[in-house]
Parts: C-alpha cells; sequence; structure tokens
C-alpha cells in the first residue's frame, strides 16, 4: 500500500474512532438525565424500577400535607384517582403547592416512600401538565375497562 493511501486511511479510522467515542459518551449522559413520569399507579405496579430516578406526577391528595413546626420535611400523598403514594420531601415547596392541585416531584423510591428532590407546581387553576393529564386519563380509562362501565346506558333512539 503506498504510503499516501496509509496515512488517509489511519485519519479516517481515527475520525471514526473519535466519532463513535463522542457518541457513546453523549448517549451516556443523556440516559443518566433522563426522568420519566409515572403515576403512583404504575410506581406501585413496579413500572418505574426499584432504585430508580424518575418524575411523579399527579394530585396532591386533600387532607393529606403535614409538616411539623420549625421543620423543612413536608410529609404528603400524591394519587392519580386509582392509587395513592406518600412523598417525603426537605425544603422549601412552591409557592403555589397545596392540596387538590397539580404536582410533579422528582425523586426515587426508599421503603414504600417517595422520596422528591425537587417539587414542581401547576401554574394556575385550569392547568394541568399535559404529561399528567394523559397518564391519570388513560388509568381512568384502563381502570373503567377493567370494572365494567358504570355509565348509563343511552335512551333508544337517541345518538350517543
Amino acid at each position: 500500500m503506498n504510503p499516501v493511501r496509509r496515512r488517509r486511511l489511519v485519519l479516517v479510522l481515527l475520525l471514526l474512532l473519535a466519532s463513535g467515542s463522542a457518541v457513546a459518551l453523549v448517549t451516556m449522559a443523556l440516559q443518566r438525565n433522563v426522568a420519566y413520569l409515572y403515576t403512583p399507579a404504575e410506581v406501585l405496579r413496579g413500572d418505574a424500577g426499584e432504585h430508580a430516578h424518575f418524575r411523579l406526577g399527579g394530585m396532591v391528595e386533600k387532607a393529606s400535607f403535614q409538616r411539623a413546626n420549625g421543620s423543612m420535611d413536608a410529609h404528603f400523598r400524591v394519587t392519580d384517582g386509582d392509587a395513592q403514594l406518600p412523598v417525603v420531601y426537605t425544603g422549601i415547596l412552591p409557592d403555589l403547592f397545596r392540596e387538590g392541585q397539580a404536582v410533579v416531584a422528582t425523586g426515587r423510591m426508599e421503603n414504600g416512600v417517595f422520596v422528591a428532590e425537587n417539587v414542581l407546581a401547576k401554574h394556575d387553576e385550569t392547568y394541568m401538565p399535559k404529561e399528567v393529564a394523559d397518564k391519570m386519563g388513560a388509568a381512568h380509562r384502563k381502570h373503567d375497562v377493567q370494572m365494567g362501565s358504570s355509565a348509563p346506558a343511552p335512551a333508544p333512539g337517541s345518538t350517543p
């Protein structure tokens, strides 16, 4: 093989190796930072994995919020209408956080309790994150199909 071709071949091989390494590093970095959104029912079914880092979405259950005086530890339950999951968060909660409102928390499961590292609350009275609304709607539809629909049958001659 002629020396010019040999140098070109080595250069092409080095470029391929460098670009392959860069793609592998970027893929690994992105995979570590991905946090999937799960509802409480999905987490309790085991879809989220035991020690995985993920986002939990749902509604803060009414009459579930507790915080001891002088403590930064907040305890509350998140529900999707079918299941409830206890959540612990240490820190300052968003101003819009309250019971009966949509919330998305990022963290992991520890001993049956979701330990949140970050809590996000919805920004107004009519907004629920689309991902949370879609997952909660799918959970309710699935629940209705499994339990049988309790909706009344349409009247004869009417269009559904």
